[in-house]
């Protein structure tokens, strides 16, 4: 991502490390007081030993701050939420000279940091690891005796990083000049008022990144047993003998390859006809063949009418083409989807609206319906990825600071899949080109085609692009192959440009990798029938 007002998400990880590092240097005694803060660095250690925090509330090392007694701090701006827009925002507004109270009830960073992209992408490396390892003899690699993977210390190793990011990014805050930092839970108590730890804040200007959470489906008995979420898997660190998985979308495709990776039996279920479901139907069948080449049961079709404990294990009963089965596995994790954190926010004494499902409504600025109030990343449902949550950020601080009227509408929508290999995915999918009615071109190449591919030993997947027959514009493109989630990037970003195809087919790249033969791709566009 290219540098934009001063900060990437790249930049955001910086100032983690660095924060992280500083606070391991920390082992002094400083006394600061400037203007409208109440910041007083007394005593600040690492060793337990308490602190002020600008907020005025005592805190001890690792915790939570007791109630504060101040009423009615002004400022001029409040975040709620420490996600990845809300932290940026806070330096941006700071850095225009705004008195900023930011807001957050539990761990900094938010779903990505903490339960999220870094530490899962960080199992999933550990998973891949193993993979390789195990087919070390295909390389010409002899690895004596069997490969064994210490959950423990994969866990460690997880947690190691996601510390670097969450313990930086609370460092950075709490020592950035003009920031005041709360730490509890924000509700609204009115229009422009938020309650937390005991006082009442106001500010003219507030910005609410709250996140999601797991959705929790009303099947019979399944708040009965015991079950994980994407959340509570961070927190294990043994291997669960049969993993057996509600759902077959993203996040539950990733957990269901990294744990047989690890060593569990697996067992997925999926309601509908085919796994993530949003994708065309070549990319879905795709994927489905490489995880149960693997060895992962796939079960798609499939609902979960009831669940009950059966002593120390979890049975699942599934109805599929009219017949009942049982699943009987250790572990249940649920990934069926998600819901924004607004239940418990007081939107309504705020006079703020959200649809059927919680999300906040939001215009294409990401303006609430009260003026003043704004709301960002997963909580408005524009959008359920780090990227999107970070483009909230520049939209808000780019119509509120620069006079830049960004909008959400000037986005393309653009994710990955992270199973291996990864799916890489930019604008419509072939099946949304099709209903348009718009005169395309469209071509594919497979994966054991591609050379890169071939001299790495990682050959499933295949490429496809679509293009606008009459102005030659990319209309979107799933790349499912080795490095996919890197190499969408060449489209994407010709996507933005608005430029013709015939930019990328004229352009010399590199060999030898998977990018090399997009032009040929170009090269061999034909009608979509």
């Amino acid at each position: 991502m290219p540098p934009k007002d001063g900060f990437t998400v790249a930049h955001f990880l910086t100032v983690a490390i660095d924060g992280l590092l500083e606070q391991l240097k920390i082992n002094y005694r400083s006394r600061a007081k400037q203007p409208g803060r109440h910041l007083r660095l007394n005593d600040l250690r690492l060793n337990g030993t308490t602190h002020e925090s600008t907020c005025g509330a005592r805190v001890r090392s690792g915790g939570w701050p007791e109630k504060s007694r101040s009423t009615m701090p002004n400022y001029e701006a409040i975040v709620i939420g420490t996600g990845q827009s809300g932290p940026a925002l806070a330096r941006r507004l700071v850095a225009a000279g705004r008195k900023v109270a930011i807001i957050e009830r539990k761990l900094f960073g938010g779903t990505c940091v903490n339960t999220g992209c870094t530490p899962t992408k960080t199992l999933v490396a550990s998973a891949y690891a193993a993979h390789v390892a195990r087919r070390a003899a295909d390389y010409g690699v002899r690895i004596e005796g069997s490969i064994n993977v210490d959950m423990k210390a994969v866990k460690a190793r997880k947690d190691s990083v996601v510390a670097v990011f969450r313990d930086g990014l609370e460092q950075s805050l709490e020592t950035l000049q003009g920031c005041t930092v709360y730490k509890g839970h924000g509700r609204f108590v009115a229009e422009k008022k938020v309650a937390v730890n005991g006082s009442e804040l106001a500010a003219d200007q507030i910005f609410i990144n709250v996140g999601a959470r797991a959705a929790i489906p009303p099947i019979p008995g399944l708040d009965q047993v015991p079950r994980l979420t994407n959340s509570s898997m961070m927190d294990i660190d043994f291997l669960p003998a049969h993993l057996v998985i509600l759902g077959g979308s993203y996040v539950g495709l990733e957990f269901a390859q990294m744990y047989h990776r690890f060593g569990s039996e697996v067992t997925v279920i999926e309601f509908g006809p085919r796994l993530i479901a949003r994708e065309d139907e070549d990319v879905s069948h795709a994927v489905a063949g490489f995880l149960k080449e693997e060895g992962i049961d796939v079960r798609v079709d499939s609902k979960m009418v009831s669940v009950e404990k059966q002593g120390n294990l979890i049975a699942a009963k599934v109805e599929s083409a009219g017949r009942i089965s049982q699943i009987v596995g250790t572990h249940l994790l649920v990934a069926a989807g998600r819901r924004p954190n607004t239940d418990d926010l007081g939107l309504n004494k705020a006079g703020i609206t959200t649809d059927a499902r919680g999300y906040i409504q939001v215009d294409d600025q990401l303006r609430t319906n009260i003026s003043g109030i704004w709301a960002m990343g997963d909580c408005n449902g524009r959008g359920a990825f780090t990227h999107t949550s970070w483009n909230d950020f520049e939209i808000v601080a780019a119509n509120l600071l620069d006079n830049d009227q960004r909008r959400v509408s000037d986005r393309i929508t653009a994710y990955a899949l992270y199973t291996d290999p990864p799916l890489g995915r930019a604008g419509m999918t072939e099946a949304e080109v099709r209903k348009t009615g718009k005169s395309a071109l469209i071509s594919t190449m497979a994966m054991k085609d591609v050379m890169r591919a071939y001299e790495r030993g990682e050959t499933k997947g295949f490429m496809k692009i679509l293009v606008d027959r009459d102005n030659k514009q990319i209309l979107g493109a799933s790349f499912l192959g080795l490095e996919g989630d890197e190499v969408i990037h060449c489209v994407l970003d010709i996507m933005y440009a608005k430029a013709p195809y015939t930019v990328i087919q004229r352009a010399m790249h590199i060999h030898p990798t998977v990018s090399e033969f997009i032009p040929t791709m170009m090269d061999r566009l034909k009608p979509l029938q």
